[in-house]
């Protein structure tokens, strides 16, 4: 189809990082975190929104009934070896396509802005890694950089679940098998995926979403069969990480899997993207929690508490552990971002200690 093509060339040519269409209205790409309208086309209406829909399903009765039954899908498609993630929904019985430009190279850990703490964590045999951050925070671009990094320099055997299959890997030095996951698929759900590895001999799981109680179990049960696990969780710091998996459970089992977490979890990796006002490029601003003894002391108290595990998590660096604080005070100080923008992402109680930091790396700069 002529339409969404070309709407697809546009947006790559213009370095989009998504694509929305939307009823009644012009074609719209997402560039550098503002929309911009593709004002050369005419406005969308349902008959084109349906011809769009039509091209992205191919004809697959499966999918199109699965849409017709939930309202919604999350599927992919691939034109001219651009692969692209793609939900549609519904609007006043309308469907509305969000569309997400899948990178065909992986950027590198050092344009990610990844600390090498958490390469050197995939090198555990055992144990729970979590990228964790709010939608569009670059959690899957991380994801599948670990799984690129593991590939090119360890041999392990890889399962990857995720919903839907992004980036597509070649087996390295490692094997790589990916599976997508959703009525239909390779998988039907994630925890049957979760479930099914431990017959399939693979020495780490990659799982796109850590969704609920019972998948939260079965990763658990893996970590505990002697498997590294990397997945993530939409939650905003290493903090309500933690609260987050604790809730999932009943009040009366929250303290023995909180001891259960403290000796299983090794890294939790909290990220949030905000674009430079100098470049309009977007700044990887990671909190890093590394569980250490003091750490999981914290984790196992019987009252969680959000403020202490931060504290811990700034008291640690000597382990690896980045607080947000720092990682925020390094990305004011190296020009990256505004005193405003590194304000926006604190309370109020933590400005002292953002104002302390930055006089110490202000003094070291100059040293």
């Amino acid at each position: 189809m002529i339409l969404i093509e070309n709407i697809i060339r546009e947006a790559v040519k213009r370095e989009a990082s998504d694509i929305h269409l939307i009823n009644g209205l012009k074609p719209t790409l997402r560039i550098a975190r503002q929309l911009v309208r593709l004002e050369e086309m005419e406005p969308l209406d349902e008959a084109a929104l349906y011809d769009i829909y039509d091209y992205i399903i191919r004809g697959n009765v499966a999918r199109n009934e699965q849409y017709m039954e939930d309202r919604k899908l999350d599927t992919s498609l691939v034109f001219e070896d651009v692969r692209l993630r793609v939900n549609v929904s519904f609007s006043d019985e309308v469907p509305v396509l969000t569309m997400r430009i899948v990178e065909e190279e992986l950027p590198t850990f050092e344009e990610l802005g990844i600390p090498e703490v958490v390469r050197r964590m995939t090198h555990q045999p055992q144990g729970l890694m979590l990228i964790t951050g709010k939608t569009n925070s670059g959690k899957t671009t991380t994801l599948n950089s670990l799984i690129d990094d593991i590939n090119q320099n360890q041999n392990r055997k890889i399962l990857t679940l995720e919903n839907p299959v992004e980036y597509k890997h070649k087996s390295k030095k490692s094997i790589i098998v990916q599976k997508e996951v959703g009525p239909g698929k390779d998988v039907s759900t994630f925890l049957e995926g979760v479930q099914n590895c431990l017959r399939e001999d693979c020495d780490i799981l990659v799982i796109g979403e850590i969704r609920d109680k019972a998948t939260m179990e079965a990763v658990i049960d893996t970590v505990e069969s002697g498997h590294l696990v990397i997945g993530t969780l939409h939650t905003k710091s290493c903090a309500e990480t933690i609260d987050r998996m604790v809730n999932f459970y009943d009040v009366r089992d929250q303290m023995s899997v909180k001891n259960l977490l403290s000796n299983l979890l090794k890294i939790v990796v909290a990220q949030r993207l905000l674009t430079s006002p100098k470049t309009e490029k977007l700044v990887m601003v990671p909190e890093v929690m590394v569980v250490d003894n003091t750490i999981g002391a914290c984790i196992r108290k019987e009252k969680f508490n959000v403020s202490e595990i931060e504290d811990a998590i700034q008291a640690s660096s000597d382990k690896g552990s980045i607080g947000l604080v720092n990682s925020l005070a390094n990305a004011y100080v190296s020009g990256k971002l505004s005193l405003e923008q590194v304000k926006s992402q604190l309370e109020e109680r933590n400005y002292e200690t953002l104002s302390r930091t930055i006089r110490q790396l202000d003094l070291m700069k100059k040293q």
